[in-house]
Formats: C-alpha cells, structure tokens, sequence
C-alpha cells in the first residue's frame, strides 16, 4: 500500500513537469502572421520538502536476520516492536536459559529447593537451637554496672527428629523439651516416642541448620553449654497478650483534648478517613483499635551473661517478650553467624562445643537402635491382641445373637 502510494505521487509530478515544458515551446513556435513572439519559458512551482520525500521510489525495509543467543538454543528470531512483537519494560525481561534445566554449559537455576537454601545459607544458623521456659528477669552486676537481663531454663531438651534434604526438603532437628503425662498422649505420640527410646515430651519445635554438618543424633540431650559466655542470641517467643486496646495504648496515639468543646472524646481515634479528596474510604493499614499482642517476637542480637549446667539456666542480657512459664526459642544471631561479625563463635570454638556434647551423650545411638527394635516387637504384640480381641468380639455378638432369636 506504501510502494502504490509513492509511486502515483512520483508518476502526478512527472506529468505536471512535462505538462508545463510542452506549453512553452508551443508559445514560442507558432506560425501566425506578424512579429514572431520571444518564447519565454516558465519555472516550475517549489516543491515542498515533504513532497520531495513522498517521491522518492519506496524501498522495503530488509527483514533482520535470525539470531542466536547459544548455540544450545534453537534458533529464534529476535523480538522487537519492527517483528510484530511487544517488548515489555527490562525490569520484567527475563532469559529463557534461566528456566531451562541444569546441563553442561547453561548458568545454574535461580529457582527450586536448591536454589532457595542456597539463598538462605547466608541467615540459616549452622547448628540448631534449643527450647527453653521464661522464668522472670533480674539483674546483674559486672563491676558497678548493673544490667537487666532475662532467666531462660532448659528442661530435658532432647533431639527427637532428624529432618534431611532428601526426605523433607531441608536440613533440620526436631527438638523436644519437658514431659508430659503417658495417659494424656494419643496413641500414636506414645509409638513415636516409644520408637526413640524417650518418655513424651511437653513441647516440640524445628530449627533449620545450614547442612548436614549440622545435625545431631536422635536422643543427645542439649545443656546450657551448647551456648558460649558473650555469645550473642536470637530469643523468639509469643507476646503478652493484651485484649482488645485502644490506640492510645495500642499504637501511642497522644488523644484529644481535654477541654475546650471536647464532649466524651478524649481517648477516641478521631477520623479515619477523608471523603472526596482521599477516594470516600479508609486506607488500608489505617492504626485503629484491635487486639493487641499474642504475636510472635523476636529479641535479636542477646548477649548471654551467665549459663549453669547443674539448673540449666542460661542468663540473656535485656528482655524477652511473653510472659513468665511462656516457652521461646534459643538460636545463635542470625545477623552475626561469623566471628568477624562479632560473634566470637568460631567454626573451631562450634566444633568443640560439638565434641563435649557428643562425649556426654556417648552411647545413645545404640539406645536408640535398642529402642527402636524393641517398639517394633511391641508393636507387633498390641496388633496380635488386638486381632485376638477382635475376633472374641465378634464371637460374643453372634453367640448373643444366636441366643436372642432362640429366645
């Protein structure tokens, strides 16, 4: 439709150019009678530069050739607005060989399990962490400083799960802390905890290692010194509950006033929302009154001051959230996991901490394969009785049955 249009433009102008030329000769070569007339000739009319434009013979635009980002790629035209194709900003681009699989000669994958725990090894502590019970704070003296710090106990902390890369997906250990009553367990925490060779435990939580290095076998128990005096710790637990608050004491808001026209509005929040200038409706996140606290915290970056292995109690600089008897969690600081961070805590200092632990614990993998062996014989005799007492049952019922109809 281009080329059709600039030739007929091309063709007009030519005609109008000869058109003019032949006028003038004929003015100046007639035969008339009398003087002979001067031939004049005229000039064209200035064509104007978008004319000049619009006759220039079309030229097609040459198609670009296909190209290659890889030899292992098939090859593809390149895609850009002149194909027919709509190129969305950089910032949402992404290479097609981040999305194929992992072969010789093609960058890793940025997605998947691999690729998330490779990301988070950074922050992923190498050993795990331990379970513990707020007990209150108290004070402590270091020359004529006094420091608030929190009393944490360590009850029975056992390993009672590993959690592997094959199986779960990650690296892990289930920990266990406390004890809790055999006839308040089902039946089936009782096998689990029959398996291992351990009584029930009162509370259980995961803590994610960095690899397998990090793990422990299933029944070491964890004292107070798996942590280290001037270590610093990440203490999570759940908050105090407060209710339902207002936003004076939910989010600090410094209330109305007290007088001067104020009527019965001295602690409320005021207005929440504009109308035509702010779209007539509320904002999202808008701080109003609601139920505050009973929320996971995390107290980072704790110093432990003191730990004793006879009462288990490991002594934290500052405060803890929860209340006293809440259970939180104990972990080496995330944000100081190498010793030029300041931790302190050498890859040399883990590994010794690792051994004493191992000593004191010296024999439970035999314990555990005992255990083990004999839950699975058990098991074998509650499932022979419970067929035996199966099958009287069903005796009993048609014997009273049979009597019944008799009768």
């Amino acid at each position: 439709m281009k080329a059709a249009e600039n030739f007929l433009i091309h063709f007009t102008l030519h005609r109008y150019l000869n058109d003019t030329n032949g006028d003038n000769q004929r003015r100046g070569a007639t035969n008339s009678p009398g003087p002979a007339i001067k031939p004049t000739f005229t000039m064209a009319p200035r064509i104007s530069a978008r004319a000049r434009l619009l006759a220039i013979p079309f030229q097609a635009v040459p198609r670009p050739t296909p190209t290659t980002t890889s030899c292992l790629v098939p090859r593809t035209t390149r895609r850009t607005v002149r194909t027919g194709w709509h190129t969305a900003p950089p910032q949402n681009k992404r290479d097609i060989l981040l999305y194929r699989p992992l072969t010789p000669g093609l960058p890793p994958l940025t997605t998947g399990p691999d690729a998330a725990l490779a990301r988070r090894a950074a922050t992923t502590p190498v050993r795990t962490g331990t379970l513990a019970i707020k007990k209150g704070m108290s004070a402590v003296f270091r020359g004529k400083k006094r420091y608030p710090c929190t009393i944490l106990q360590l009850d029975r902390v056992e390993v009672v799960g590993q959690r592997t890369r094959g199986k779960h997906g990650y690296w892990g250990l289930q920990i266990g802390m406390g004890a809790r009553l055999p006839a308040n367990v089902s039946s089936a925490q009782l096998g689990y905890y029959e398996a291992r060779g351990m009584a029930p435990k009162a509370h259980l939580g995961e803590f994610r290692v960095r690899d397998e290095n990090g793990l422990l076998p299933v029944g070491v128990q964890l004292l107070p010194d798996w942590f280290k005096v001037n270590q610093f710790v990440d203490v999570r637990s759940t908050s105090r509950g407060m209710g339902f608050a207002g936003v004076m004491k939910r989010h600090g808001f410094s209330g109305q006033e007290a007088s001067h026209g104020n009527s019965k509005n001295h602690r409320t929040l005021g207005s929440v929302g504009g109308s035509q200038g702010s779209g007539s409706r509320v904002y999202p996140g808008k701080k109003m009154p609601g139920r505050m606290g009973g929320q996971s915290t995390t107290a980072q970056n704790l110093k432990v001051l003191d730990i004793d292995n006879d009462t288990g109690v490991v002594v934290v600089k500052g405060c803890v959230g929860g209340p006293k008897g809440s259970v939180v969690r104990i972990s080496d600081a995330c944000k100081r996991l190498s010793s030029a961070a300041g931790l302190g805590l050498s890859a040399w200092r883990q590994g010794k901490i690792k051994e004493v632990t191992m000593a004191r614990n010296e024999g439970v993998v035999a314990r555990v394969k005992t255990a083990r062996k004999t839950h699975l014989k058990m098991r074998a005799q509650r499932r022979g009785m419970a067929g035996e007492g199966a099958v009287e049952k069903k005796r009993a019922a048609k014997k009273a049955e049979e009597e019944y109809v008799y009768a």
